[in-house]
């Protein structure tokens, strides 16, 4: 571990200031290399306040700790502060031949996007952004819904950590007090040979702790925790793919549709250039949306996006 991580885990555990001297007494180090670390750890967007002669104090934001990560859920993480896209991360290094199971994580994107090539806001203090890269090798019908599997991943391991309970929209959103706070996208890779998937990569964005948002999303767009958050992103990462992994689908699937802000609302939808209203009925396990129309059809949408008439 470098010298800046562990001076945040110590930080991280203090509730009142901590002097360079002391710091650099637990840690065996230099004061010089103390405040080098401090230094690292103010350009990695954490608050600290420095008081003289009494030391420093972590006010507000975390690390991101690949290891304490890793050591708490079944995947292997690579980690770059600020990336293009994790997304990108992802493709360039399955396209390289990497191993699957692996998450791809950054605290800060410059090119992040969101469903149908939409710009994903991804400021560099408060976000969460990550690609899990997974090698199914299964044909297409029988592909889980991963979109809904980690929807409810997510759901599950916020209200493990916090007790706070999301809203889930189908199909790709999760909501906090009626704004968004999370989205996913998920892309699949079929060989031509086989005709299986062999890759898939599920994007994931989470506004952890952010306070500013841009005019054209203010809101629209919320955050998970506001300054003081009582949980880690750590923490917050590994228990989602703990519960990604660990919990059976039928359990996420249960907890996808119980958290459902759709099913049974009055919705609208666009097709073929005519936007449709009915009231969303079901959610099937492969993540089609039935919804019943004014003349008492129902129809199954197996993508898309709906928007609810009122929440």
């Amino acid at each position: 571990m470098k010298s800046y991580q562990e001076v945040y885990k110590i930080l991280a555990h203090e509730t009142d200031y901590l002097s360079g001297e002391k710091i650099a007494e637990i840690l065996n180090l230099s004061r010089t290399s103390v405040w080098k670390a401090i230094q690292r750890l103010q350009q990695e967007g954490l608050e600290i306040d420095s008081i003289k002669n009494r030391g420093y104090k972590l006010l507000h934001g975390d690390l991101i700790l690949p290891q304490e990560i890793e050591n708490n859920s079944p995947i292997t993480v690579q980690y770059k502060p600020i990336t293009k896209s994790t997304q990108s991360d992802a493709k360039e290094a399955m396209e390289a031949g990497a191993k699957g199971d692996t998450l791809y994580l950054s605290t800060s994107q410059t090119m992040g996007r969101g469903r149908f090539q939409r710009p994903y806001y991804s400021p560099d203090k408060g976000g969460i952004y990550m690609s899990l890269h997974l090698k199914p090798n299964l044909s297409y019908l029988d592909l889980p819904a991963y979109t809904l599997l980690t929807s409810a991943a997510i759901y599950k391991a916020v209200k493990n950590l916090s007790l706070i309970d999301l809203d889930i929209k189908w199909v790709n959103d999760l909501y906090l007090n009626q704004k968004k706070i999370a989205g996913i996208l998920t892309e699949a890779i079929t060989s031509v040979e086989t005709g299986l998937v062999t890759d898939v990569i599920i994007g994931v964005g989470i506004n952890f702790s952010i306070a500013d948002f841009p005019k054209n999303l203010q809101g629209k767009a919320g955050s998970l925790f506001s300054q003081n958050s009582p949980i880690t992103r750590n923490e917050l990462i590994a228990e989602i793919w703990k519960c990604f992994y660990e919990t059976e689908a039928d359990e996420l699937l249960y907890l996808y549709k119980k958290q459902s802000i759709v099913l049974g609302k009055e919705i609208s939808f666009k097709k073929d250039q005519e936007i449709i209203t009915g009231k969303a009925c079901d959610i099937s396990d492969q993540g089609q949306l039935q919804i019943e129309l004014a003349t008492g059809a129902k129809i199954w949408l197996n993508s898309g996006e709906v928007s609810l008439t009122k929440w």
